[in-house]
């Protein structure tokens, strides 16, 4: 795979770690606002999640006869100077920018006509009524027990000797045969921070002069979250 040039002292695995790649889709990078409700053009009242969607900044223009391949590289998000790499922070001079940014994707075969430094915004990726797929990551949870992170239905009663073990897992099936535990087993653990990629999630309404979308249903992630808005 080509890979963006930061500069040249940089080697790929540095470039690697800091850009990462979405391939064949339109989309913007954004940032999770809440939840609330509305209501449609029938009158029904519809759960939306507020996202707000750039505007996005072209960090570097990827072009088939120089990289290999079309697209263009997105950036989004507030971030300390001290906080970043010095070859990600000459990348973002090289497209005019003073300030970093936090999120920096890689959007193949966009069909969006933006040149170096200009900005991407929600109505040139979206309009109402589109299927999009949100990615995002999930809340954590922390240590949970298998009744909520794998949805164990638990004893349930206190009979049998279950004295005060109404969540527990019980036997996990081996003796003195295999006598371990056994890879892939479900059993309490960490649970959530998970990449989760929701799909046709439809757009209800645009606010282009706030930079707000408001989609169907919910997305991953808490709020102020950043997501990956897909078309």
């Amino acid at each position: 795979m080509c890979i963006c040039t930061i500069g040249n002292h940089v080697n790929e695995t540095q470039r690697r770690s800091t850009i990462k790649f979405l391939q064949n889709v339109n989309g913007l990078i954004g940032k999770k606002l809440g939840m609330t409700s509305i209501y449609d053009s029938n009158g029904k009242n519809v759960a939306v999640t507020i996202i707000e969607a750039g505007p996005c900044t072209v960090t570097q223009v990827l072009t088939e006869d120089k990289d290999g391949y079309k697209a263009l590289q997105l950036a989004y998000g507030e971030r300390k100077i001290k906080n970043t790499p010095k070859p990600l922070m000459g990348h973002f001079k090289a497209a005019g920018l003073e300030e970093p940014l936090h999120k920096v994707l890689e959007f193949r075969d966009m069909n969006v006509d933006k040149s170096l430094g200009e900005e991407v915004s929600v109505t040139d990726v979206f309009k109402e009524g589109d299927k999009v797929s949100v990615v995002g990551t999930s809340k954590g949870k922390g240590f949970q027990g298998v009744v909520k992170r794998h949805g164990f239905a638990g004893v349930m009663q206190q009979t049998h000797g279950q004295h005060n073990r109404l969540r527990a897992p019980g036997s996990l099936g081996n003796s003195s045969f295999a006598a371990k535990v056994m890879k892939g087993m479900r059993m309490g653990g960490h649970m959530g921070v998970d990449r989760v990629k929701v799909r046709r999630l439809q757009v209800i309404k645009i606010f282009p002069d706030q930079n707000l979308i408001l989609v169907k249903g919910a997305v991953p992630g808490h709020k102020g979250a950043y997501v990956v808005i897909e078309k």
